[in-house]
Parts: structure tokens; sequence; C-alpha cells
């Protein structure tokens, strides 16, 4: 793909794209604040196993 192909590509998506109304652009906050509260939820448990494990085992 050369360059003007590209910038045609470009072109045409931006054509194409309109501004979300307000229920898909609220359906995609609440997907976004789901996945980073779970991901955040993941990452504290295991740090905290982890922790949890370091104390035991080394005595603090």
């Amino acid at each position: 793909m050369n360059f003007r192909e590209l910038v045609d590509a470009w072109r045409r998506i931006l054509r194409l794209a309109t501004k979300p109304t307000r229920e898909e652009y609220m359906t995609s906050l609440k997907m976004s604040l789901l996945g980073l509260t779970l991901v955040g939820s993941i990452a504290f448990i295991i740090r905290f196993i982890f922790v949890s494990l370091y104390t035991g085992l080394y005595g603090g």
C-alpha cells in the first residue's frame, strides 16, 4: 500500500465516521470503566496474594 492509497483509505474512514449518540457513548464508557475495574481488581488480588505469601514466609 503506497502513501496515496493510505490517504484515500483515511479519507473514506473519516467520511463514514459519525459522532456517537449519547446512548452509544454511555455504553462505551460503561464498558471501558468495567474493564478498567476488572483489570485493577485482578492486579490488586495478585499483589495481595504475593505480599501475603512474602510476609508469611519471611516474617515481615
